[in-house]
Order: structure tokens, then C-alpha cells, then sequence
């Protein structure tokens, strides 16, 4: 039997014909996620905000029950306060002189600017209150709405995902088998030069007598090197692996030169 070929052990015609396929299988998965368009980044992005509007609410609850504790501290105060402040008015007529009298006088009143100090208190606390409230309402209001685009936009997204799903197993398989039949080193040099082109494309054939990615002319002798396949050629441009339209299957259209444009208008 004989002894299977290694990707390192394949001619570059091999190579070169691989890799090609391995493009258009990706090519189709990026069709797919075009497809879905910005919709993941959408649903993360909604993911993310209700998150923080969740944080941001439980935040303003915690504030209103600290709140309302600060009130419900102050106004035990307040009973206290109070309580002192009629046993001293109580204990005025039992003064013996002026002195205690005094004493007791200028206690009444502290009690008296403590009750006062307490009730600032609770109204100050109590319009922090109001005011968290009113922005935790708002919160609740756009949370709700957050949600309700959070459901549409993953329904839309499952929606296109379940249609394409099979589909995308079934490239993204094609694409491993393919991956694993090229050379290592050719391979992430492929994958690096997809990854810095716009439209993904990291092999690509000459049309028209320029390079398939970025449309640079390309001199007759690389164009005869291309055509030969000995070896992996890169566009001096833009870096894309090239390879000449037969390899990649594809017929094209060959540029006119002026000896061809000059005839066909004399025959017009």
C-alpha cells in the first residue's frame, strides 16, 4: 500500500489547490455570519446594559433601605429626645433655686435642638428617598424595555441560526478536514493574512491580469510564475496568497490590451 502523502510531502499545485478550498469553505461561514449581521453584538451588548441597570437598581434599593433605617434610627431619637425633654419640664417645679432651674432650662432646650436636628434629618433623608426612587422607577422603566429588545433581537438571531446551523456544522467540519491536509506554517500564514484582510480573503486568483484582493496589476513574468506553481507566490500589494483561475476552477475574463480595443472598434 502506498504510503499517504504528508501536507509537508505535497507538491505546491496541492498545496495551493487545498488552501483555495479551504478559502471558500470559510468564505461561505463568513456569508453565514454577514448573514446574522450585527445581531450577536446587538444581544451582548443589550445583555451587558440590563446587567449594569440590574447592578444600578439594586444599588438604588440598597440606598432606600439604608435610608429608611437612618429615619427609623432618628426618630427613635427623637422619642428619646422627647421623653428626656418632658421628665426635665417635669422636674421644673420642684426647683429649690435659680441655678437648677437653669440647668434644667438649658436641657429642655438642647433636647429641644436635638428633636429639631432629628427632623432636618429625616427630611433630608426622606427627599434622598423620594429622589432614588424616582430615578430607580426610571431604571425599572428602561429595564423593561431593555428586555423586551434583548427577547426580540435573540428570537431574530435564533430564528437565523436555526436556519443556518446545520449548514455551518457542516462547513465548519469541511473546513477542519481541509485545515488538517494543509502544512502547518502555510496554514497560519493563511489564517494571519485572512484575518488583516477586509473581506477574509487570504488566497486568491489573478483576474484580469491583477491580484484578485486588491486589484494591483501584476507583471506578465509573476503572472507566468503563478501559472507554473512551483512555489507559493504573495501579492507585492497587499500579501494574499495568489494562484492562477484555472487552479481555483474559476474562468475569467481575460483583460483587453489596445491592439484588441483598436480592432474591435475598426470592425464597429
Amino acid at each position: 500500500m502506498a504510503k499517504k502523502e504528508t501536507p509537508a510531502e505535497m507538491s505546491v499545485e496541492s498545496k495551493l489547490s487545498t488552501l483555495y478550498k479551504l478559502q471558500t469553505v470559510l468564505s461561505e461561514i463568513d456569508k453565514i455570519r454577514t448573514l446574522r449581521g450585527e445581531l450577536p453584538l446587538e444581544v451582548q451588548d443589550l445583555s451587558d446594559e440590563i446587567e449594569g441597570l440590574m447592578h444600578r437598581s439594586e444599588k438604588f434599593n440598597e440606598d432606600i433601605n439604608n435610608l429608611t433605617e437612618e429615619i427609623t434610627r432618628r426618630q427613635e431619637e427623637i422619642e428619646k429626645a422627647t421623653a428626656i425633654q418632658n421628665r426635665y419640664k417635669g422636674q421644673l417645679d420642684e426647683v429649690k433655686n435659680n441655678r437648677e432651674y437653669d440647668v434644667l432650662t438649658k436641657e429642655i432646650e438642647y433636647q429641644g435642638l436635638e428633636v429639631e436636628l432629628q427632623n432636618k434629618k429625616i427630611r433630608e433623608a426622606q427627599k434622598q428617598i423620594d429622589t432614588r426612587k424616582e430615578e430607580l422607577n426610571g431604571i425599572l422603566n428602561r429595564l423593561d424595555i431593555r428586555r423586551t429588545d434583548l427577547d426580540a433581537k435573540k428570537a431574530e438571531l435564533d430564528s437565523i441560526v436555526s436556519e443556518t446551523k446545520v449548514e455551518e456544522e457542516r462547513l465548519r467540519d469541511e473546513a477542519e478536514k481541509l485545515e488538517i491536509a494543509v502544512e502547518p506554517r502555510l496554514l497560519t500564514a493563511f489564517k494571519r493574512i485572512r484575518k488583516n484582510s477586509r473581506n477574509g480573503l487570504g488566497i486568491v486568483y489573478v483576474e484580469r491580469d491583477a491580484c484578485g484582493g486588491c486589484f494591483n496589476k501584476i507583471p506578465p513574468q509573476r503572472q507566468l510564475d503563478i501559472r507554473m506553481r512551483k512555489k507559493v507566490i504573495v501579492c507585492e500589494f497587499c500579501g494574499r496568497i495568489m494562484i492562477d483561475a484555472e487552479l481555483a476552477g474559476v474562468e475569467v475574463v481575460k483583460a483587453e490590451t489596445p491592439t484588441t480595443k483598436r480592432r474591435r472598434s475598426a470592425k464597429a
